[in-house]
This record gives C-alpha cells, sequence and structure tokens, in this order.
C-alpha cells in the first residue's frame, strides 16, 4: 500500500493508478482498512496535483470507513488529512476545525504521534494567517512531543517551519538558524527529500538577504538533490525559486527561462498551482520589462545575442512595449483561470493586483480600474477570514468568562438565601441602616450618572459631527441633509494582502491603529471630519456639517501631511509598513446616520465615488485630484497635469498630481 504513496511527488499520475488498484484489491477482500488507506494514498497523489475536489472526495471516503469500523486512529488521521485540503485551498477557519477534532480525537486515545502532527499542523495555519506568535506557540508545542517521540524526521520538519515564520518576520538570521537545524537532522537521517526542501529554503533566505551568490548556490543544490531523486515537483519548484533570484538582479531573460522550464515540468505533473504560479511569473517578469525598460534598467537579451552566446531559450521573450504587455496579459489570464479552478485567494488577488498594472501600463483604465476592483474585493474577503479563527476563539473565551460568571451569581445567591434566614432577627436595625445606605448611594450615583454622561457624550462626539451629536440628544433622530461644496479625501495602503502577510494579526492592527491614529490628528488639524475607515481604507471629507471655502485647500495641505508621514514611515520601517495613494475630489454630498445600532455617520453621492476613482488612479505616494478640486486650490499649490484618464463608471477626467 505504501508504494503508490511514494509516487505522489515523484509522479502522482502513476501514484493514483496503483492506489486505484490497491482499492479494488481491498474492495475484492472486502478489507475495509485496506479500502480506507488506498483512499487516503489516492487523496495525497490529488493534493500533489492541486486537484483539492478529489482529495477531499477520498478523503473522506476515507474518514466515513473509519468510522464505519469504529477506527479512532485512522479517523484521527482521516480528519487531519481533511484539514491538509482546506489549509490548501486558503480556508483556515475549516481547517483549524478539522485539525482541533483530529487532535482531541486522539487525546481520547492518547496518540501521542498524531497529537504531535496536528499540533504542527495547527501551526502551520496560523503561520498561514500570518498570527506568528500563535504558530510559534503550536510548532514549539509540537517540537517538544517529536523529541519525547525521537521523531527526528518531524523535528527537522518544525525547525524548517519555524525557521520560515522568522523569514516571513525578516528575521533571516534566525531564519538559518533553525533551517540549518533542520538540514543538519536531515543529513543524519540521510532524508534526501527533507535536505533538498531545506536547502530550497536556505537559497531564498540569502535571496531576501540580497546575498545572490550563496542563494544560487544553495538552490543549485537543492536542484541536484531533486534530480537525482526523480523528484519532478521538486525540480519544478526549485526551478521557479531560481526565477526570482534572475528577476531580482533584473536578468529577466533568465528569469523568464527559469520560470517557463518549471511551467513546462508542472504541467508534466498536472500540478494546476505550480503551473499558475508560474504563468503569473512570467507575467510579472514581461511587466517588469516594460516599467524598467522605460528607466534603461532592464536586462533583456535581443535574440542575436543569445544565438551569438549558444543560449536557446525556450521561448523569445517579446519585443516592444505592445508586444511584451499583450504576452502578460495573456499569461496572467491563463493563470487566473487555473487559480480560479483551484480556489487559491491569495493568489488570485495578486494575479488581478498584476492585471491592473498591465492595463494601465496599456493605457486601457477601464479593465484596470475592473481588476482593480476585484483585487479589493477579495482582500477585504481576506482581511475579514484572516480574523475569523481569532474572533471565534474569542467568543469561546467569552463564553467561558460568562459561564464563570453565572455559576459565581448561582453560588452569591444561595449564600444570600442562607444569610437571609439568619439575619431576619436585624430587620429593624438593617432597615435604618438601608435607609442611610439609601441616601449615600443616590447621592453617590447622581455624581456617577453626571461622570458617566460626560463619558457618553465624549463618546458620542467620537462618532459623530459635534451639529449632529447635538440634534441626535435633543430630537432622538438628525436629519439628512444636502452639501453643495465639499472636498472628499480617499486614502489606501498600496500592496496591503502582500505587506500584512509578513505581520502577526496583532502586529498589523498596531500598525493600522498607529497610521490612522496620525490620519485622525491631521484631518482634525485641518477641520475634516473623518467618515469612516474600510479595511485599509481611510475616508474624510472637509466642508461639512458646517460649511467653509477653505475646504479644497485644507484637505490638500492634510493629504501632503499624511503622504509626508507615511513616507517618513515607509524609511523607517521598511516592510513593517505600507506606502500609501490619495485621491481627492471636490463636489456636493448628502450626509446623514445609519442605522438604528452601532449607527454611524456617513456620506453618498457621486463626488464620493469620484473620490474613489482618484485614489484607484493614483500611484504610491502620490496625491492624484480632479479638476473641480484642481481650479478650487491652483493658486495654492504647484500641480502636475496628468491629461485625461479613463474612471471606472466616469468615462475620461482630467487628472492632477498634487507636486
Amino acid at each position: 500500500m505504501a508504494c503508490q504513496m511514494g509516487y505522489s511527488n515523484i509522479n502522482p499520475d502513476e501514484g493514483i493508478k496503483y492506489g486505484q488498484q490497491d482499492q479494488d484489491l481491498a474492495t475484492k477482500l472486502a478489507w475495509k482498512k485496506g479500502m480506507g488507506m488506498a483512499n487516503t494514498c489516492i487523496g495525497v497523489n490529488y493534493i500533489n496535483k492541486a486537484d483539492y475536489t478529489k482529495a477531499l472526495a477520498y478523503y473522506t471516503e476515507a474518514l466515513k470507513i473509519a468510522e464505519e469500523t469504529g477506527d479512532k486512529y485512522s479517523i484521527a488521521s482521516s480528519t487531519g488529512n481533511i484539514g491538509v485540503v482546506y489549509k490548501d485551498q486558503g480556508d483556515y477557519h475549516k481547517a483549524l476545525e478539522y485539525y482541533f477534532k483530529a487532535l482531541k480525537i486522539a487525546g481520547e486515545i492518547a496518540d501521542k504521534e498524531e497529537i504531535a502532527v496536528n499540533t504542527s499542523n495547527i501551526g502551520l495555519v496560523y503561520m498561514a494567517l500570518s498570527d506568528y506568535p500563535r504558530a510559534l506557540e503550536y510548532f514549539f508545542k509540537a517540537l517538544k512531543l517529536d523529541e519525547e517521540l525521537g521523531k527526528n524526521n518531524s523535528i527537522a520538519s518544525v525547525n524548517c517551519s519555524i525557521g520560515i515564520i522568522y523569514k516571513n518576520q525578516g528575521d533571516y538570521p534566525k531564519a538559518l538558524e533553525y533551517y540549518f537545524k533542520a538540514l543538519e537532522l536531515d543529513e543524519k537521517l540521510g532524508n534526501k527529500q527533507g535536505i533538498a526542501d531545506v536547502t530550497d529554503d536556505i537559497g531564498n533566505a540569502y535571496c531576501y538577504q540580497k546575498d545572490y551568490p550563496r542563494a544560487l548556490e544553495y538552490l543549485l543544490k537543492a536542484l541536484k538533490l531533486a534530480e537525482e531523486s526523480g523528484n519532478k515537483f521538486g525540480i519544478a519548484a526549485v526551478t521557479g525559486n531560481i526565477s526570482n533570484i534572475y528577476k531580482d538582479q533584473k536578468n529577466y531573460t533568465m528569469a523568464v527561462e527559469s520560470s517557463m522550464q518549471a511551467l513546462k515540468l508542472f504541467e508534466e505533473i498536472g500540478n494546476k498551482q505550480g503551473m499558475a504560479v508560474n504563468l503569473c511569473n512570467i507575467g510579472e517578469d514581461y511587466i517588469a520589462i516594460v516599467e524598467d525598460t522605460a528607466a534603461n534598467t532592464a536586462k533583456v537579451s535581443s535574440a542575436v545575442e543569445l544565438s551569438r552566446s549558444g543560449y536557446k531559450p525556450a521561448a523569445a521573450i517579446p519585443q516592444g512595449k505592445a508586444a511584451l504587455l499583450a504576452a502578460a496579459i495573456d499569461h496572467l489570464q491563463r493563470g487566473l483561470v487555473l487559480l480560479k479552478e483551484i480556489k487559491a485567494p491569495g493568489y488570485i488577488q495578486g494575479c488581478y493586483d498584476d492585471l491592473l498594472e498591465a492595463y494601465k501600463l496599456k493605457g486601457d483604465y477601464k479593465k484596470a480600474m475592473e481588476y482593480g476592483d476585484s483585487s479589493r474585493a477579495i482582500k477585504d474577503a481576506l482581511f475579514s477570514q484572516a480574523n475569523r479563527a481569532k474572533i471565534a476563539q474569542l467568543e469561546n473565551k467569552q463564553k467561558d468568562i460568562a459561564d464563570s460568571l453565572r455559576a459565581a451569581a448561582e453560588k452569591n445567591a444561595a449564600e444570600v438565601k442562607a444569610t437571609h434566614r439568619r439575619n431576619y432577627e436585624l430587620i429593624g436595625v438593617g432597615a435604618l441602616v438601608l435607609a442611610i445606605a439609601f441616601i449615600f448611594l443616590l447621592t453617590r450615583n447622581n455624581k456617577l450618572l453626571d461622570i458617566e454622561k460626560k463619558k457618553s457624550d465624549s463618546l458620542l462626539l467620537n462618532i459623530l459631527p459635534e451639529e449632529v451629536a447635538g440634534q441626535l440628544k435633543e430630537k432622538g433622530v438628525a436629519e439628512a441633509k444636502h452639501f453643495d461644496n465639499v472636498t472628499v479625501l480617499f486614502t489606501d495602503f498600496v500592496n496591503f494582502t502582500e505587506t500584512s502577510a509578513h505581520m502577526s494579526p496583532q502586529g498589523l492592527i498596531d500598525e493600522l491603529h498607529h497610521c490612522f491614529k496620525k490620519f485622525d490628528e491631521i484631518t482634525h488639524k485641518y477641520r475634516i471630519e473623518k467618515i469612516k475607515t474600510i479595511g485599509d481604507a481611510y475616508l474624510a471629507v472637509a466642508g461639512l456639517p458646517a460649511p467653509y471655502p477653505e475646504h479644497a485647500e485644507n484637505v490638500v495641505h492634510a493629504a501632503i501631511e499624511i503622504s509626508a508621514f507615511m513616507q517618513d514611515r515607509m524609511a523607517k520601517l521598511g516592510n513593517r509598513t505600507f506606502d500609501i495613494r490619495i485621491g481627492i475630489h471636490s463636489g456636493s454630498v448628502v450626509a446623514g446616520i445609519v442605522g438604528i445600532r452601532k449607527f454611524a455617520y456617513d456620506i453618498w453621492g457621486d463626488t464620493v465615488n469620484t473620490a474613489a476613482r482618484m485614489e484607484q488612479n493614483s500611484k504610491a505616494g502620490k496625491i492624484n485630484i480632479s479638476q473641480t478640486t484642481y481650479e478650487l486650490m491652483k493658486d495654492k499649490f504647484t500641480c502636475e497635469y496628468r491629461g485625461e484618464i479613463e474612471a471606472k463608471g466616469k468615462g475620461m477626467l482630467k487628472m492632477y498630481y498634487v507636486s
């Protein structure tokens, strides 16, 4: 039965064929356990083909058989395997659900190995969610269990995972420390697959440090090991990683060639994720050539130069901007189709961003905006999903606290009841004491009510403009109003998903809080009303609820300060914070309160939509304003006319960058 499991990395199609033969034989023998094992092994091979639908079907069948036979060991294993499918699909909430189920079952039967496996897998999910403290907590638990079991193979794997966390946090020396621990163990075990995997990780860590000679040294070692073992998946993965070195060095000829070689190998083994990633990488390389050619930094060898050197690439790189962008879009769209098939939202969002950039460079702003909107939708969904598991845990914790309080209250009630019987004879004295206490409490409570009223008033002013808050307190309602002349500010962080992937959830929230707190201070300084934050976007407006003529000027001043603040922060923190783009438009809006619970002050109208389009057509570090805003403040600021640019649903609009 183990023979076809070994094909999963080398040739999963062969593994599936042999697994089905095993399944047929076990069925003829009516050997339930064998049928379950065959289903599991076939599922493993489908995982390596990134065919998650079929993998899930076989793992589910294996679980069903295990439950029928009452084999708790197999139930725990199959439940954990289903978690693997959901993790690989990016459904982390579902993955954690199955991993914790598997962990519970393994605990009931004291299966220490299965406990260690699922503990490590839970760490992998938290790592994918960028909750690095929690991921490390589970990895170190798994490491301790594996050391007690003497499972050196698993110890090496967990050390490697810990290294990946430190790499993602930008602590490359610490990452290398754990990678080399894993490598030492794998070498002692003679585990060629493990040696190849961790050698690849070491190469990538050196690449991030821009130590390209050492990075290439380790990646080529990993490639040789994969070739010696006939591991096509490993060969393809390492070849794709080598392309990143060439891309970082702007050697696009070799970058594209490496990605094409990787693509061909992934096609041979039918791994859709690998195919999609390398198609998108090729598209990114073509876009980078266009951008860097404009800056005279691209290194692209011509067909003549290549033929003179004796090098024959798999395919010639297109010549000219139009051909490069057409090829980029073709590769990205092909990759997008595959990514949608395997339901990989993180990769899909990155692909949308690349298509947005390609169409912008092509001048097709309508298409660019469509992909920009699609990217934003997925980014918001991913941001929400990343917190679902954490929210669920907080809810469970709150439930535990509530249960404890309820138990304490019941105990207290019983004690009070018992005490009441003992003290009825003291009622006369008690009544006097109560009367005095009542007077004291009444006086004190009046003071407390006054304090609480001030707190609630302060809280209300944090949510609503002062005029609106006053109207709400006086009448219980606040009417919506139309404002003819306001200026709307819209900001958005660039590459938010990619940057936040290297941060823990708490680190991400802390950084967003720090940035938005500063934005609040700046907008307050210029008499601008903050409306809301939407994920990583910030919306504010000047000129309401009390109109004033300098609304456009004030918003531009605030935008300049916000941009300068973020640029200074980027210089200090690098990839631990975000770059920003800003859009501004002036016009009319309707403003009012929405909702009756958790109500909010909001604005509506075409002006808000146009401000959003200004932001979407801006670039990192730039402030993009409309013609209307420009006319209101052109005598106060220097601006660069960008020409007429198409905005989604708006047609061609004149736009300016504030210098």
